[in-house]
């Protein structure tokens, strides 16, 4: 989720607050491009994280990839569209697609809402377990996200 392409959303107190909303969730992993992977077995739930969707602002439309799609770490897996930039959501894990979220169709503001939870995008059958070595813990995010401003 690197490439922004609109304007940045630098607010700080809203930005710190969802990150600090996101360090009770356990089990979750982020990328550095903000990401997020939750393992359950060998499936992994993807979506953006509080500060991704803070700098994106309120989105209106996501593209979701087609269920069996398979899918590079590192390689675009989603496109999320806000009413400031449109930007690609990449794969923070190998895999191949095995349910999207539909209701994010009728309701994209949903990542908005609960970017952790109910907004997630795509869930895995994730290839290579040991790819999840490479991404941050909730702790590990956070530290990297205060070092952005």
């Amino acid at each position: 989720m690197v490439s922004f392409t609109g304007e940045r959303r630098d607010d700080p107190s809203r930005t710190r607050a969802k990150t600090e909303e996101m360090s009770g969730m356990s089990g979750i992993r982020y990328s550095k491009e903000h990401e997020w992977v939750k393992l359950e077995g060998d499936v992994a739930t993807i979506g953006i994280s509080p500060y991704a969707q803070e700098q994106l602002g309120d989105v209106v439309f996501v593209d979701l990839p087609a269920i069996g799609k398979k899918v590079e770490k590192g390689k675009d897996l989603a496109v999320v569209e806000s009413v400031k930039a449109a930007s690609e959501v990449y794969a923070p894990v190998s895999g191949e697609v095995v349910a999207v979220n539909e209701a994010l169709g009728d309701a994209p503001g949903t990542v908005n809402e609960d970017a952790l939870g109910a907004g997630w995008f795509a869930k895995l059958k994730i290839a290579n377990k040991a790819e999840l070595d490479a991404l941050m813990d909730e702790a590990a995010y956070k530290a990297y996200c205060d070092g952005l401003h």
